[in-house]
Formats: C-alpha cells, sequence, structure tokens
C-alpha cells in the first residue's frame, strides 16, 4: 500500500512543475534553460532561418539569417526594391553586398543605407531573442532573485515570472519574462524603457519549434504596452 501511495506521489509531482515560490530566480532559469536547450545547442548553433514580417498596412518582409556562433558569423538577407541585399557580420566586422558585388564605397553605402551600427544592432537583436532564455546568462545580465507567480494584465493563465534588467553599458530597459509553470515553456516577454510610464512593448510567443535542438517560437505577436496595440507578427521558419 505504501509503494502504490509513493508511485501516486512521484507520478503528481513529474506533471505539477514549478512553483514560484519553492525556487530562486537563478535555479529556475537553470531549469527553463534545460526545457529549451537540453542538449546545450545553442552555444554552438549554426542554422538558416527565415523570418517574415507582417506589419499593418504594409507588405509582409522577408528576412534570410545565416547564424554561425562558433565562428561568430551572422548574414542577414533581404530584397530591398526588387535587389538582394546583404550585411555579414564577423565578430565586430561588417561588410555589405547588393547580390554578390561588395560595397565599399562609404557615400554608395550611405546611398543604400548599409549602417554598420545598424548591422550590429540586428545581428544583436535576432540573435537575443531567438537565443532566449539561454541569453539570460550573458555577462551584464541581472537577474532579480525572486520568481514572481502572477497573471500577464491579472488576466488568464498564472504565470512564473523572472524580472531582468542590465549593467548600464548592455542595456537600459527591464523585462519581464513570462513562463508556464506547468510546462516550463516561455510565452510572453515584456520591456519596458521606464516602467513608470507604462512605455515599451510585450511579445506573445506561440507555436514552438524545435531548430537544431533549441526551442524557438515560430511565432512572435508585438504589442504595446500602453494601448495593446498590435505592432506586427513574425514568423520563423528553418531553411
Amino acid at each position: 500500500m505504501i509503494n502504490r501511495f509513493l508511485l501516486l506521489f512521484l507520478c503528481l509531482f513529474t506533471f505539477v512543475g514549478v512553483s514560484a515560490q519553492d525556487i530562486s530566480a537563478s535555479e529556475f532559469l537553470n531549469t527553463v534553460i534545460a526545457r529549451h536547450d537540453p542538449g546545450n545547442n545553442w552555444e554552438s548553433f549554426k542554422g538558416d532561418l527565415v523570418v517574415t514580417m507582417s506589419t499593418p498596412n504594409k507588405e509582409d518582409r522577408v528576412t534570410d539569417l545565416h547564424i554561425d556562433l562558433p565562428a561568430s558569423t551572422f548574414v542577414l538577407s533581404n530584397v530591398v526594391k526588387g535587389k538582394k541585399h546583404t550585411t555579414k557580420v564577423v565578430k565586430d566586422s561588417v561588410s555589405f553586398f547588393v547580390y554578390d558585388k561588395e560595397i565599399k564605397d562609404k557615400e554608395e553605402q550611405k546611398t543604400l543605407k548599409f549602417n554598420k551600427e545598424r548591422a550590429l544592432f540586428m545581428r544583436n537583436y535576432y540573435t537575443y531573442l531567438y537565443g532566449l532564455p539561454m541569453k539570460l546568462k550573458d555577462n551584464g545580465t541581472i537577474i532579480d532573485p525572486k520568481v514572481v507567480s502572477r497573471k500577464f494584465k491579472g488576466k488568464g493563465t498564472w504565470y512564473n515570472v523572472i524580472k531582468v534588467t542590465y549593467n548600464k553599458e548592455v542595456g537600459k530597459d527591464t523585462w519581464y519574462f513570462y513562463f508556464n509553470p506547468k510546462s516550463l515553456d516561455m510565452e510572453i516577454y515584456q520591456f519596458f524603457h521606464d516602467e513608470s510610464k507604462n512605455d515599451g512593448e510585450y511579445i506573445m510567443l506561440s507555436n514552438t519549434e524545435i531548430i537544431n535542438g533549441v526551442r524557438m517560437p515560430a511565432i512572435r505577436a508585438w504589442y504595446t504596452n500602453k494601448e495593446d496595440k498590435l505592432l506586427g507578427t513574425d514568423v520563423l521558419t528553418a531553411k
């Protein structure tokens, strides 16, 4: 009889998930990273992705990405006025191309709106968002020690929430990451430039895909925090 009760307890414990009161934010982050990247594949991630961005009242924008983290290489391509524009970043060195022709002239780069700072920003942007929650282990990230249990905007599901800020050299925004306490999936993230003003945006995540061993949201829908206005939706597919 005791063994039967023990087996029942173990089965229930397996499916309860993680309680926000029972674990520190650092421990919880390790747990959700194990869910999203069980084979520790993000550090050696190499893959080709396609992101289709849909924005209200605008044509869809298709962006091809090549990410090779071991080689510190990031390549972004899209079509601008009927021509293929490509930006290649290797470490912090940036090259620009129209089709296969490298554009080296500074004035021509300016005319074509090629910009090194923008290139580095886009590299950091895509590798950050698709590398979550693993990227929360990066240097300069400050994890609030408590995991908070709350609903998003007071509605629906209860989430386990991690609050994140950054050293001033890294970033100024305040982020909140919402994890389903049962599945441990990351379902929402939200950032504020100034939380007292309720500015910034939140992103609803859905349709998780496993790409090269890493769980990534295939659909991200972006909204303003203040007005709940849809800014756009991007859909991820792997080549």
